[in-house]
């Protein structure tokens, strides 16, 4: 199964593509749109447009969307929000399934800590797919959102959690 990872930012748009064969994990691709300074609708279309070509070149099975999550500026969150939307309206257009996870069920399923720091989740996504070097910031992001797909979206790499919740990144 391909599974793409989108990291949706209105500057930056990191996207992830991999492969699961069984339990392996296979980078197959990844990068970061990147919008330049303008109007909303323009950027948007940028974000659109270059998932739409992403898509087309790669033709992913499923999509994993990372969920916006409240920041102090509520209009940060809007604009957050905005160009969330239009990466799950890239992959509805393509007519794929898409998957959405909070951040820290992504850094839960990837580093282990749902309250991992970047880096961490740099360093553990290079070793999880075997990179020669790290991936960006916005590309790693992407690539752990498809690697906690491919684990079921479960914390820990596919450990059930169902009936439990999550407390401080832990499960209680």
């Amino acid at each position: 199964m391909r599974i793409l990872g989108i990291d949706p930012g209105l500057r930056a748009t990191g996207f992830g593509i991999l492969d699961q064969v069984g339990n392996k994990l296979i980078y197959v691709a990844s990068g970061c749109i990147k919008t330049p300074v303008g109007e909303l609708p323009e950027r948007l279309k940028v974000i659109l447009n270059s998932l739409g070509e992403v898509i087309a070149q790669y033709q992913p099975q499923q999509v994993a969307v990372e969920k916006v999550f409240v920041n102090v500026n509520p209009q940060s969150t809007l604009l957050l929000g905005q160009a969330r939307g239009t990466a799950i309206c890239a992959a509805l257009l393509a007519n794929l399934p898409v998957a959405e996870y909070t951040a820290l069920q992504v850094k839960q399923a990837v580093v282990g800590n749902g309250h991992a720091k970047k880096e961490q989740v740099q360093d553990m996504v290079q070793r999880l797919l075997v990179l020669s070097g790290a991936p960006g910031p916005d590309a790693a992001d992407a690539l752990a959102c498809a690697i906690c797909h491919a684990h079921g979206g479960q914390g820990l790499g596919g450990l059930i959690t169902t009936g439990y919740r999550m407390k401080k990144g832990r499960l209680v």
